[in-house]
C-alpha cells in the first residue's frame, strides 16, 4: 500500500476529537477506500493539558498551530479552530502557501476569505476542501459540486442551523416561548453560552453564501445576505402558523434573477412559514436539510445531522479520503477566475404571500388604522386574527394575498411612528413551491 497521508490537526474541541476517534476506529476501512492509510502525526490546541477523552500520546504536539503548515512531516492540515480571522486564517494561509492541502470546517473563514484561499490553492495546485463547513455530515457540497455538476441550479434553500431548528421545533411541540427553549438548548449543548451567532442568523448566512457560490458559479458575497434571526418569534406566532397549516423554520434561500441582460443574486436568511406538506416542514430538532433545484435533475433534497462530533468528523475525513486519492479539483466547482461577481438582487418586486404580526395598544380604532395602511399600500388581506392580551398589548396577525414585497414595506412605512404599535411589526415570508 502507498505511503500514508500525514495529517496535522489544529483544534481539539468536540469535532477535532471526533476526527481522531473516527480515524482510529475505522483506520483499516479508510485505508482501503482511500488507497493509502490516513495517519494523524501532529496536533495542536490552546491547552495542552486539558483532558479530552482520547489518548494524544501517539501524536507530536505543536504549541504554535501556524507552524503545522510548514512541517515536513505533514501533507494535509485539518483546521478545526474556528473564527473568520486570527490563528485559523493565519494557519490556512501558511498551509496553502507551503503547498499543502487544507481541510476545514470553518464556515466563517470560507465565507469571508474563501476566494482568496481558493485562488492561492489553485495557484499552488493543492486541495482546499470544506465539506464540514456546511450542514455537518450531509454531503451537500459534494452533491452540488459533483453530483449535480451538469445542472443549472435554479434555487438552493434549506434549514442550515441546527440550534435554531431545535428551538423552533421545540417551541412548536411544547408551546413554550423562545427564551425558555433557548435555555434548554444551552443546557443540552445545542446552543452556545452566547447564542447570538446562531439565533441572529449569522451562522446560516455564512453557510448560504458558500452554497450560493457553488450553486451559481458566483463569487461569495456574504455581506449581501439579507439576514434576520428568530429572537422576535413568540409562542403565539408558532401557534398561529400551526392553525393556518404551517410551521415556522429559519430558511436560507438563494437564487439568481435576470433583468435587462444582467444577472443578480438573491440571498436571504429569515424565518419562513413552511406549508406542512413541504419536505422542510418535517425537519425537526437539530437536523439540517438543503433543497437544490436543478434544471434537469429537478428537486434534490439533502438531509441529515447538521452538527455534532460524529457527523462533522465524518465530513472532514471524507475530504481527507478524496485528497488521499489525489482528488484536488476547484473549491467552488470552477476556477476562481471563472466565478461571476453578481450584484445583490432587489427584493421589492418579489411576489409572495406574507405573515404579518402586530403588537398593538388595546383601544378602539387600532385595527382600522392598520387595515387602512395596508389598503393604501395595495396589500390585500387573506385572513386576519386578533388574539387576546399579551401583557399590555394585543396581538393582531394576518396573512396577505400574493403581492410584491414592496407593498408590505410601504404599509409598514405608513404605520411607522404610530403610537398604536407597541413594538415593530414582524413580517415572515411564506415559502412557496
Amino acid at each position: 500500500m502507498a505511503e500514508p497521508l500525514k495529517i496535522a490537526l489544529a483544534g481539539l474541541g468536540t469535532v477535532g476529537v471526533g476526527v481522531i476517534r473516527l480515524v482510529e476506529a475505522n483506520a483499516q476501512l479508510i485505508a482501503r477506500r482511500a488507497g493509502r492509510p490516513i495517519q494523524i502525526t501532529v496536533v495542536s490546541a490552546r491547552d495542552r493539558n486539558k483532558a479530552r477523552g482520547v489518548d494524544l500520546s501517539p501524536y507530536a504536539w505543536e504549541d504554535d498551530m501556524v507552524i503545522l503548515g510548514e512541517r515536513e512531516d505533514v501533507d494535509v492540515v485539518v483546521e478545526m479552530v474556528g473564527g473568520s480571522d486570527g490563528p485559523a486564517l493565519a494557519l490556512a494561509r501558511t498551509t496553502i502557501e507551503a503547498g499543502k492541502a487544507l481541510v476545514t470546517a470553518n464556515k466563517a473563514m470560507i465565507a469571508h476569505h474563501g476566494l482568496e484561499l481558493a485562488s492561492k490553492a489553485e495557484e499552488k495546485k493543492v486541495a482546499l476542501k470544506f465539506e464540514a463547513a456546511v450542514a455537518g455530515g450531509i454531503p451537500v457540497i459534494k452533491g452540488l459540486r459533483e453530483g449535480a455538476a451538469a445542472n443549472e441550479i435554479e434555487r438552493v434553500y434549506g434549514i442550515l442551523n441546527g440550534t435554531c431548528n431545535f428551538i423552533l421545533s421545540t417551541m412548536e411541540d411544547t408551546g413554550r416561548d423562545f427564551g425558555n427553549v433557548l435555555a434548554e438548548a444551552q443546557a443540552k449543548g445545542f446552543a452556545e453560552a452566547d447564542p447570538a451567532f446562531d439565533v441572529e442568523g449569522t451562522d446560516a448566512a455564512h453557510k448560504l453564501s458558500i452554497l450560493a457560490a457553488i450553486s451559481f458559479g458566483s463569487k461569495i458575497d456574504f455581506g449581501a445576505v439579507d439576514t434576520a434571526g428568530i429572537t422576535r418569534l413568540r409562542a403565539a406566532d408558532i401557534a398561529q402558523a400551526s392553525a393556518l397549516g404551517y410551521v415556522i423554520r429559519l430558511i436560507g434561500m438563494a437564487e439568481t434573477e435576470g433583468s435587462n441582460g444582467s444577472t443578480a443574486l438573491f440571498q436571504r436568511v429569515q424565518p419562513h412559514l413552511v406549508p406542512v406538506d413541504h419536505p422542510l416542514a418535517h425537519v425537526d430538532g437539530a437536523t439540517n436539510a438543503v433543497v437544490a433545484e436543478g434544471n434537469f435533475s429537478g428537486r434534490l433534497l439533502f438531509q441529515g445531522a447538521g452538527a455534532g462530533d460524529g457527523p462533522t468528523a465524518s465530513a472532514v475525513v471524507a475530504d481527507l479520503i478524496d485528497i488521499a486519492r489525489g482528488e484536488v479539483g476547484h473549491p467552488f466547482s470552477m476556477p476562481v477566475s471563472e466565478l461571476e461577481a453578481l450584484g445583490p438582487a432587489q427584493t421589492g418586486h418579489r411576489l409572495g404571500r406574507a405573515y404579518v404580526r402586530f403588537m398593538v395598544a388595546d383601544r378602539p380604532g387600532v385595527l382600522a388604522e392598520i387595515t387602512a395602511a395596508l389598503r393604501d399600500a395595495g396589500v390585500s388581506i387573506e385572513s386576519l386574527i386578533q388574539k387576546g392580551r399579551a401583557g399590555d398589548a394585543v396581538m393582531v396577525a394576518m396573512v396577505t394575498h400574493e403581492g410584491p414585497e414592496s407593498a408590505v414595506r410601504k404599509a409598514l412605512e405608513l404605520l411607522e411612528g404610530s403610537d398604536s404599535l407597541t413594538e415593530p411589526p414582524l413580517v415572515l415570508q411564506i415559502l412557496g413551491d
